[in-house]
């Protein structure tokens, strides 16, 4: 084998380590090398570090990347077991060693199943998780129990491969889909009845477009592996998807009480700023304080003893008993319990009387499964917020008026970020973008080459953090004007730096247009593709395909009907629309409860046959041009597309 092969001159130079640890890199090598072809390749790299974000900060994540990246010496595109003792030689000169191996050990429990690369027909292995197939079916049978559309597939038995054989249909994605955004997908464009192949493709299709627009990133799949049912392509959306409904109001704009959690010394800034694991983490730990217990600094080794889940109940059923009357006492009998399996079992019974009993068992609490249980405290804060009343203000002083709720383009930007799949996840458009970082990453997307020798990264020193933040943000601005020729008028580094909303949004939003118009950059003549060849295209389009629609720009007021996206959809792709479906103006008037129906229908309708849209319902009824001129550019590129297969 080529691992064996790179041994004999491992030793002969890498003096530094011992027998031990190379026999140790070795059994390493293999967690990660997980088709055994004898190197990591670039996708088992991404499986590895997409674990790996799930317990690591951001930054370390992307040192480690960037390290591997380093570290492939030859640019085959592959780590050797050669090039993986080098690698680790480079993290261990960085600190990053342990992170490393703390990674790799979080492969330990999973499962592997062969025959199902896309590369190969045998011999090839991925890994998947029964802990996560046990609770995300378990989930979803509770999710879905009484919709109708899935009385064929459920109830899903968690002890058998039941989940990756219901998937294949589409109809519980794009069902799980709306649960966890509503009305993300129009339920008149999923096909229910009479499935075919063809028919199911279309409903993961749907469901993966939805799925991106939503936030998810699903750049390295596609239906053919969902109707395959791969395990871990499977899991790995559906944690996606179900954690978005899981952190949808961990959010102060959804839940104002959550400004009871600012400290003394902080002000409102600083709470926006955190993620919904890093509120959850002081919601937990408000609840222990108040419990005169000891707090948690993760969801991972410091609740496997179950102590701080039953004061965590505890508290809950005190402060509903004090506040809406409910009489639920836990038992805290079992919190000394010396059988840590047993006295987790207690502990879920317990929260099982707030009918909280999700996603873990008492094996995941035990070992400390830390996606699980980010999972079970997030369902529980969501049945249960416990955030008293009266410290709503939070004896800051705050009162809720300063609290500014995202719009539909903010939302829509950070949705377009998270399904590229940067790191770490976007969860506030302005501040998470204050440090330039998302932004490097961005550019990449958009063919505009970053120097990341010229990128500071975290962890920034203690004293003259900011300014190197601020000196990334001056870099993107640099980039944006000089490299990726953006009108930046008035826009500095420090506009960035300050999560100035209007000129964020500007940069922004000029780098979805390229990352959106890039898949047409070779039509045109090879001119730079602007609004009016999308107009054109549009048009003629429409025109020759006998609609006696057209549109005069996109800030047409006809958009607002979406008559002209249901016509164009119907030229790209005959037969895709039902008419029955579609309102059309009575004496010269359609109503708005009408407007919305269409432009819900109508972008369902674009996912379903294939193209990646962002926009909204809401951003063709008021016909916000930006979106609008992203919707029709997406259904350009996929029109081109088919026209050339």
């Amino acid at each position: 084998m080529k691992v064996h092969k790179a041994e004999a001159t491992m030793e002969s130079h890498v003096t530094q380590i011992s027998r031990d640890d190379l026999e140790d890199l070795r059994d390493a090598f293999h967690r990660v090398d997980i088709d055994n072809s004898g190197f990591v390749s670039d996708f088992e790299l991404q499986e590895l570090f997409r674990e790996a974000r799930f317990s690591l900060p951001g930054y370390k994540v992307r040192e480690l990347i960037e390290t591997f990246i380093a570290g492939d010496t030859n640019k085959d595109e592959k780590i050797s077991f050669e090039e993986f003792v080098a690698i680790y030689q480079e993290l261990k000169s960085k600190e990053l060693s342990e992170t490393f191996r703390k990674t790799i050990t979080r492969r330990d429990g999973i499962r592997s199943f062969g025959g199902m690369s896309g590369n190969s027909s045998e011999g090839t292995q991925h890994s998947y998780s029964d802990e996560e197939t046990v609770a995300f079916v378990n989930w979803i049978n509770k999710a879905l129990a009484k919709d109708k559309d899935c009385q064929h597939l459920l109830p899903m038995n968690p002890d058998d491969q039941s989940l990756f054989t219901s998937v294949r249909d589409g109809i519980l994605l794009c069902k799980m889909i709306n649960q966890s955004q509503p009305d993300t997908i129009d339920e008149r464009v999923i096909n229910t009845k009479k499935l075919a192949t063809f028919t199911m493709t279309e409903n993961l299709v749907l469901a993966l477009n939805s799925a991106s627009a939503i936030g998810c990133t699903v750049v390295s799949i596609d239906a053919h592996d969902l109707m395959a049912g791969k395990p871990h392509l499977v899991l790995g959306l559906l944690w996606q998807i179900i954690k978005v409904g899981l952190f949808a109001d961990i959010e102060i704009s959804r839940n104002e009480g959550l400004i009871g959690l600012l400290t003394d010394k902080e002000n409102l800034d600083d709470l926006l700023s955190l993620s919904p694991e890093e509120l959850l983490l002081r919601w937990v730990n408000r609840h222990l304080c108040n419990a005169g217990t000891n707090t948690i600094s993760n969801f991972s080794d410091d609740i496997k003893d179950s102590r701080a889940y039953f004061h965590l109940l505890d508290q809950i059923a005190l402060q509903e008993e004090q506040d809406y009357k409910r009489s639920v006492k836990i038992d805290m009998s079992a919190i000394n319990e010396r059988d840590l399996d047993q006295r987790a079992e207690m502990m879920l019974r317990q929260a099982a009387r707030l009918e909280c009993r999700q996603f873990v068992s008492p094996h995941d609490v035990t070992s400390g499964n830390s996606k699980l249980n980010l999972a079970f405290v997030a369902n529980l804060y969501n049945m249960h917020p416990g955030v008293q009343k009266a410290q709503l203000n939070g004896g800051n002083g705050i009162g809720t008026a300063h609290i500014e709720p995202e719009s539909n383009e903010e939302k829509t930007f950070r949705n377009w970020m998270n399904s590229l799949g940067v790191s770490p996840h976007v969860n506030h458009l302005f501040w998470d973008l204050c440090d330039g970082l998302i932004i490097m990453q961005l550019y990449e997307k958009v063919n505009v080459p970053v120097n990341w020798k010229k990128v500071n990264n975290p962890p920034y020193p203690v004293l003259g953090a900011n300014m190197k933040k601020l000196e990334n943000c001056n870099y993107a601005v640099e980039l944006g004007r000089d490299v990726a020729h953006f009108s930046l008028v008035g826009i500095g580094g420090e506009n960035l730096n300050e999560g100035s909303r209007l000129h964020t949004l500007a940069l922004v939003w000029q780098l979805m247009r390229r990352y959106t118009v890039s898949v047409l950059s070779d039509h045109g003549d090879g001119d730079k593709v602007g609004d009016q060849i999308i107009l054109n295209w549009v048009n003629s389009t429409l025109s020759q395909n006998r609609k006696d629609i057209q549109i005069s720009s996109f800030k047409d007021k006809l958009i607002s009907t979406s008559l002209p996206v249901i016509d164009l959809i119907d030229a790209i792709a005959p037969g895709t629309v039902k008419w029955n479906m579609v309102k059309r103006a009575f004496r010269g008037v359609l109503k708005d409860a009408d407007k919305l129906n269409n432009a819900k229908y109508a972008i369902s309708l674009a996912r379903k046959i294939g193209a990646r849209v962002y926009t909204q319902p809401e951003d063709l009824v008021e016909v916000n041009p930006k979106m609008v001129l992203t919707l029709f550019a997406s259904l350009m590129g996929h029109g081109m597309k088919k026209a050339i297969r």
